[in-house]
Formats: structure tokens, C-alpha cells, sequence
């Protein structure tokens, strides 16, 4: 069992950068796909960015491509979510979560561990 924690949340003015990590604990994630989502009141959980268990291969929705990125560091059991730009239409709780299945992918019904969630607030 893979317990994820996220962290770095905030409230930042528009313009402005977050940085969001995501610790696991419990089970190496060294062999997992991660993905970062986000949820605001009354929508659907979207996707926002994954990253293939190495590495190598990254995936981000259109409306963050260019101004997110995400990263991992297999050794430290972490996961993050570097957010530059940040609009208000970012203003979300951000969930980190891991797919032991093979792949990477954007969908938020193939991931298998969640986190709890951290609130980005981005005022104008």
C-alpha cells in the first residue's frame, strides 16, 4: 500500500510560482507512474500532469503545458509539481497519485493510490 502526502500548497497572487510535492510512504514508487490532478468545486477531477516511472517521459494538459512541470526523484520517494505562471483558473485543490499498472496515462480512473490534496489558491 502506497500512502502519498502532498505538500507546498498555498496562496499566491497571479504571476507567481508554486512549487508541490508529493512524499510517499509505505512502498518505493521507483516503479510507479505518477500523475498530478486538480479539482475545483462542482467539476470533474482533470488531469494536469504524469510522469513515466523513470523519468523520461512527461505528459501535461494544454492549459499548463509551458508553465508546469513535473518531476521525480525515485531515490528520495518523492513526486513534484514545479506551477510558474500561475493564472487564476489554476486556483485548485492539486491531488497527487500513483498507477501500479504498466503505462503512463492521463486518466484519472487508472490510478490506483491518491493523496489527500493541496489547496493553490491564485488571486488577481
Amino acid at each position: 500500500q502506497v500512502q502519498l502526502v502532498e505538500s507546498g500548497g498555498g496562496l499566491v497572487q497571479a504571476g507567481g510560482s508554486l512549487r508541490l510535492s508529493c512524499a510517499a510512504n509505505g512502498r518505493a514508487i521507483g516503479r510507479y507512474r505518477m500523475g498530478w490532478f486538480r479539482q475545483t468545486p462542482g467539476k470533474e477531477r482533470e488531469f494536469v500532469a504524469a510522469i513515466s516511472w523513470s523519468g523520461g517521459v512527461t505528459y501535461y494538459s494544454d492549459s499548463v503545458k509551458g508553465r508546469f512541470t513535473i518531476s521525480r526523484d525515485n531515490a528520495k520517494n518523492t513526486v513534484s509539481l514545479q506551477m510558474n505562471s500561475l493564472k487564476p483558473e489554476d486556483t485548485a485543490v492539486y491531488y497527487c497519485a500513483g498507477r501500479g499498472g504498466i503505462g503512463t496515462t492521463t486518466h484519472v480512473g487508472e490510478y490506483d493510490y491518491w493523496g489527500q490534496g493541496t489547496q493553490v489558491t491564485v488571486s488577481s
